[in-house]
Parts: C-alpha cells; sequence; structure tokens
C-alpha cells in the first residue's frame, strides 16, 4: 500500500481501506483461479495496481463518464480505476467467464458501486463509452478494430474521448500504421520504480 500512497497522497480513507484490501482477496482468488502469474501476487501492488494507476496520471475522469476496461482480465486496470473514480462508471469485460467472476466478488467484496463486469466481446457490448481502457491484449492495430465504434464521439472530460492503453517496449512500428491523433506518455514520468522503465500510457483521439 505505501507504493499507492507514495503517488496518489489525496487518496480517502475509503480509497485506502479498499486498495489495502486487494492484496488479501488476489491471493485468496488466485489459488482458485489464476488470474495473476504466482510470481507477481507478492508485487501486485507495482506491477498491477500502480501499472494500472498510470492512467490516472494521464486523466482524471469527470464524474458521470463511461469507461470501458476490455480483456480486464482479473480486473486491470479497471478495479483500480474505479477505486480512484467513484463517481465514475466502469464496464469490464472479458471472454473468459471464470476471469469475470473473479472480478465480480473483488468489487463486491471491496464495496465497487461503479463496476459492471460482464463476459462478452466488445463488439457485441451495447452500450457506447467516453474512453476505453486496457493493458496490452493485442496490437494497438487489432484494438481499435475491436473498439473504435463503441467511443462516443463527445466528452466533457480535458482529454477527447478515446483510448487509454497501457503497453510497453518500443510502440514505433506498431503506431505507425494508426490514422488518429495519439499522445504516448512515458510511464517513468509519474513512477520511479524499474519495472517501468519502457512502460507506456498510449492515448488515441476518437
Amino acid at each position: 500500500m505505501e507504493i499507492i500512497e507514495k503517488y496518489f497522497p489525496n487518496l480517502t480513507e475509503e480509497q485506502k481501506r479498499q486498495f489495502g484490501m486487494l492484496r488479501e482477496l488476489y491471493t485468496e482468488w488466485n489459488e482458485k483461479i489464476n488470474v495473476i502469474s504466482r510470481k507477481d501476487i507478492d508485487n501486485i501492488y507495482t506491477k498491477h495496481i500502480l501499472h494500472s494507476l498510470a492512467i490516472a496520471k494521464v486523466i482524471s475522469f469527470k464524474k458521470g463518464t463511461k469507461v470501458l476496461d476490455v480483456g480486464t482480465g482479473g480486473g486491470f486496470p479497471g478495479i483500480p480505476l474505479a477505486i480512484m473514480f467513484p463517481e465514475v462508471s466502469f464496464t469490464l469485460v472479458d471472454s473468459i467467464g471464470k476471469k469475470i467472476t473473479v472480478v465480480q466478488n473483488i468489487a463486491n467484496s471491496i464495496g465497487l458501486k461503479n463496476v459492471k463486469a460482464m463476459q462478452i466481446r466488445a463488439e457485441q457490448l451495447p452500450e457506447n463509452y467516453d474512453f476505453v481502457v486496457s493493458r496490452a491484449v493485442t496490437d494497438i492495430k487489432t484494438f481499435c478494430s475491436w473498439v473504435w465504434k463503441k467511443i462516443k464521439p463527445k466528452g466533457e472530460n480535458a482529454l477527447p474521448n478515446g483510448i487509454l492503453y497501457l503497453k510497453g517496449g518500443d510502440l514505433t512500428d506498431e503506431l505507425s500504421t494508426i490514422p488518429y491523433p495519439r499522445v504516448v506518455y512515458d510511464i517513468p514520468e509519474f513512477f520511479t520504480d524499474e519495472f517501468f522503465d519502457t512502460k507506456k500510457v498510449v492515448y488515441l483521439q476518437r
């Protein structure tokens, strides 16, 4: 927890309580359904929770914003972001039902009221969203083909609506095929841990 409070010193007591419960809950669930690599459980606050919260350093979602997390796996980045922005609506989707079971149970256990978890493909969702977030589920061009039509054209946030994608490495070639306006944020600008050395938040504007 200390590393979360280091970079986000203004958390409410409720947010601290919710973040503080995550390691034990994920450890328990991981013994039943493997959603996090076993070697990463001890580093969950850096490698999963803080990594997810890099998006919160790029944008502070306004109240009422609708965010879709595609390929959420065990709930990243959606659950940490939902804790950080309790007045924002988060829909977390994954094609694997066992993972959605974990997400829903963890959200319920910590009292998150702003999370809906669904086993569904993004293309099948009936609603549209202000932002789509995800963590390296595929190459960026393919990801855009899945979700672009799910993004509302107009929004109320400081950044225009679009995609916020967590990915690492050299993205030059991958981004060269993307026609949309973009900004690439280097996560080491926000967090100093060496785990983040090559990691980025890619913002693509709708």
